[in-house]
């Protein structure tokens, strides 16, 4: 992920941060890891708090643009319509996964 621009908006107590993923070759990222991407980019940020909003894929290309807003407290994410907030609500609740481990076969061959 490489970010483009990063904006403190004081007024809404939030940072705006647009990015670009390039994902050649593979799927487009989830919302959820584009939410935990901003959260690892910005220091001290909470994943309760971001928003990730004007995801593009451009077609033909794997490259995703799209705006990670960064909000300081709940009290300031009122602005945010509650379609958002229902939106994120899941993702929030699901804690970033550890890749998961094959089990391994502990037989010693054919029977």
């Amino acid at each position: 992920m490489e970010i483009i621009d990063r904006k403190e908006n004081p007024l809404l107590n939030r940072v705006e941060i647009e990015f670009r993923w390039n994902h050649e070759g593979a799927a487009t990222p989830s919302r959820t890891d584009m939410l935990n991407a901003v959260a690892s980019i910005e220091p001290g940020s909470n994943r309760d708090l971001i928003v990730i909003k004007n995801v593009n894929t451009r077609f033909g290309m794997g490259s995703t643009t799209g705006l990670g807003l960064v909000y300081a407290d709940k009290e300031s994410m009122k602005v945010e319509p509650t379609y958002m907030h229902e939106r994120f609500a899941e993702m929030r609740a699901a804690e970033p996964e550890a890749p998961a481990e094959e089990p391994t076969d502990a037989s010693g061959g054919e029977e």
